[in-house]
């Protein structure tokens, strides 16, 4: 742990002067708990040093470097001859550490600015010190010595960032319990303010508190919680009694615990007018107190050289009075206003944020709304499609035998009577539509004839049409159907007797026009027309 402590204590406890602490090889030692700096990057610090703590090089070389060198960072070169499962342990340490930082900087952009806003990670990850951002993936020589440098400068501030937080929770206290009396009546109001002065006075009752690190407060400490004779005090034996983990310092959570029994004279967790908050501000006051006095290389541990010439001076001796948190002004009047105003306006934010988020909210709700209608539209319009289908399928048009769709012909029809002297065919029942009228399904349709008309007369179905002629006309009597009209005939007129079909016809000759003839489109139909 001898690293850990040099970290947590400015990084120099492997210049403490050792002592004697020889013990049988299978002896079982208790590895202390590694104490909370109070750094957002604590864990990571501890996870590293132990990591190095397991190296045989490192170590050696931890043991012969001077305090400067740590502080500076010149111990880092040596990182370079660890063994490489320890590289390989630092380099997922790194990695992990990175990835914490990363969803730290999103969650703190998403709070302030919102989830849409892009994030420049490399660029925020600049301004972390305690690592080199440029390379994510690896532990290299420049992370340990950031490492040092970030921890020693951070530590050395803590003290003073504790002093800060402890100060603003007091003020919000006094500024909750004004804002409290605001709201009562006067009578209330004034019963009120009778019980704060009494629960004052109450704690100000306590035995006399010893100042921090004196002869008074040590022999205390050796009597009721060592057991010893206080007549017989020994600062030497008192320094080894104390430091708990034998690596010949005291350092800051070993000199804290000296000063419980201190505590406990003022601070009781079964008294309301106790606050358990004041006592951990009180422990930080006495142990900055002793570094004062003792520490004097200011590398926040103490050595039994540094203890024993403190127990030489007069402060030791004849110590004045110390004064406890109640009997000290934490703040002033104009501080306390300037921290209500910005209470103030961080509630102001508060409030426009959340009426934003309302306002978001409400607009959620009424696209919702939206969606919803939208969707029970659509499943009515679906269920009507579904039905038409299903009523279409109820009326199928009949088939055949073979799966073939069967149509049903017209209910009425006007009647075609047949050519004179020329017998008529009956047709099918049951006509394809795509076929003529007296059409026979084998041939196909002449060219130009109508699907739904009837052949002429005599017409052949295998036949084209003559030149001319309308498909729902009969041909003339007598005239051939692959044969083409004379000049100037009519295709319902028959031609003169005697005149041939190729032939024209004299001037002002009017060909004779035809017999009637039979035609029953649904059922009857003549083939052949009659001859001249």
């Amino acid at each position: 742990m001898e690293l850990w402590y040099l970290v947590a204590g400015v990084l120099a406890s492997v210049v403490a002067v050792p002592i004697d602490r020889s013990k049988k090889k299978d002896e079982k030692q208790i590895k202390p708990e590694s104490p909370d700096t109070g750094l957002y990057y604590d864990r990571y610090l501890r996870e590293v040093i132990d990591v190095l703590e397991t190296d045989t090089h490192f170590r050696e070389k931890l043991q012969t470097a001077n305090v400067e060198d740590i502080k500076s960072g010149k111990l880092s070169t040596e990182l370079d001859f660890v063994s490489h499962h320890i590289r390989t342990k630092l380099d997922e340490l790194k990695r992990q550490e990175v990835s914490r930082l990363r969803m730290l900087i999103k969650a703190k952009m998403d709070a302030e600015q919102g989830e849409s806003v892009q994030i420049d990670h490399l660029n925020l990850l600049k301004q972390i010190e305690h690592l080199d951002p440029k390379n994510a993936h690896t532990f290299e020589a420049r992370d340990l010595e950031l490492l040092i440098q970030a921890a020693t400068k951070d530590l050395e501030h803590y003290d003073q960032a504790h002093h800060e937080e402890f100060k603003r929770y007091e003020m919000l206290k006094e500024h909750e319990r004004r804002e409290y009396l605001k709201s009562l009546d006067e009578e209330k109001r004034n019963a009120e303010e009778a019980r704060f002065q009494q629960m004052k006075e109450k704690h100000k009752e306590h035995p006399k508190v010893n100042v921090p690190g004196s002869r008074d407060q040590l022999k205390e400490v050796w009597e009721e919680t060592d057991g010893l004779d206080p007549n017989e005090f020994n600062p030497k034996t008192f320094f080894k009694l104390h430091d708990t983990n034998n690596d010949g310092v005291l350092d800051e959570q070993e000199l804290e615990a000296l000063f419980t029994k201190e505590l406990e004279k003022v601070y009781d967790p079964k008294n309301e007018e106790d606050d358990m908050v004041e006592m951990e501000e009180e422990r930080l006051r006495m142990r900055e107190h002793v570094m004062n006095e003792v520490d004097t290389d200011k590398d926040r541990l103490v050595t039994l050289e540094e203890f024993l010439k403190s127990t030489e001076k007069k402060e030791f001796l004849e110590p004045e009075e110390w004064e406890t948190l109640d009997e000290t002004q934490i703040y002033t009047e104009e501080e306390l206003r300037q921290y209500e105003r910005e209470l103030a306006e961080q509630e102001a934010e508060i409030a426009h944020k959340v009426e934003q988020l309302r306002k978001e909210h409400e607009d959620l709700q009424r696209r919702q709304s939206e969606l919803d209608a939208q969707k029970k539209e659509y499943q009515q319009a679906l269920q009507q499609m579904e039905q038409k289908k299903s009523q279409q399928k109820d009326k199928a048009p009949p088939s055949g035998p073979g799966g073939e769709l069967k149509f049903q012909p017209p209910e009425a029809a006007a009647d075609v009577r047949a050519p004179v002297n020329e017998p008529a065919q009956v047709q099918p029942e049951v006509e394809r539509l795509d076929r003529a009228p007296g059409h026979q399904a084998d041939h196909p349709q002449p060219p130009g004839h109508q699907a739904n008309h009837p052949l002429p007369p005599g017409h052949q179905a295998n036949q084209p049409l003559p030149p001319g002629h309308q498909a729902n006309q009969p041909l003339p009597p007598g005239h051939q159907a692959n044969q083409p009209l004379p000049p100037g005939h009519q295709a319902n007129q028959p031609l003169p007797p005697g005149h041939q079909d190729n032939h024209p016809l004299p001037p002002g000759h009017q060909a004779a026009p035809p017999a009637p003839a039979a035609h029953d489109p649904e059922e009857k139909q003549a083939e052949q027309a009659v001859p001249l």
